[in-house]
């Protein structure tokens, strides 16, 4: 039994119809193509820039988000200091419960290291006043870490006695996820340490 040829015009209606779909196919890919170049070349243009200290092109909406960086780092800096070292007999507890949800085991350290050398007992014992008047902290970037520098002006009421002093403390800052209201601004200090402890004289003080 002989196999029956196909209609030659069914043949050439369906080459016509695949030739005609691919032609179609690759228009739309290429028209799509075109419109997402355009849109991203018209977005660039649109982009403000803005000059690094080493001459390279920075887009400004980095530049924003390192800028809204040190505004929340630099509070979270105050946030630490405040709490860590603005205490009394009333509300030290409290206060270093707060300042613990900042740092890492760096700052829980140096809490252990105080709490044995007897600070908090003697706080309590002379019913003592230390209060924060001013904190100064530096920031500075290398490589995506960023290591701080804070001053730390206080005074330490004892009473009839009043001495003020100046800490020097340095460590690191890293992201972590923000936790309202124990860790609002979502940073950690870390290696946090006490480097120099000063007692200022009032000639210092004035200057």
């Amino acid at each position: 039994m002989k196999t029956p040829y196909q209609d030659i015009y069914k043949v050439l209606k369906l080459n016509r119809f695949i030739v005609l779909a691919v032609v179609i196919f690759a228009f739309l890919s290429s028209s799509i193509a075109l419109w997402t170049a355009f849109s991203a070349n018209k977005k660039v243009l649109n982009s403000a820039f803005a000059i690094n200290t080493d001459g390279s092109i920075i887009p400004l909406k980095l530049v924003t988000q390192k800028e809204n960086f040190k505004v929340e780092a630099l509070a979270h800096l105050e946030l630490f200091h405040t709490y860590f070292y603005n205490i009394d007999a009333s509300n030290y507890e409290k206060n270093l419960e707060k300042a613990l949800w900042l740092g890492n085991s760096s700052v829980d350290n140096l809490y252990r290291q105080k709490k044995s050398d007897g600070v908090y007992n003697r706080l309590l014992q002379y019913s003592l006043v230390q209060e924060v008047l001013s904190i100064d902290s530096k920031i500075d970037e290398k490589n995506g870490s960023y290591a701080f520098r804070t001053v730390t002006i206080f005074e330490i009421n004892r009473g009839s006695i009043v001495d003020t002093y100046e800490l020097v403390s340095t460590g690191n800052l890293s992201m972590v996820d923000r936790n309202f209201p124990n860790n609002p601004h979502g940073l950690l200090i870390t290696n946090y340490f006490e480097n120099t402890l000063k007692k200022l004289n009032d000639e210092s003080r004035k200057e």
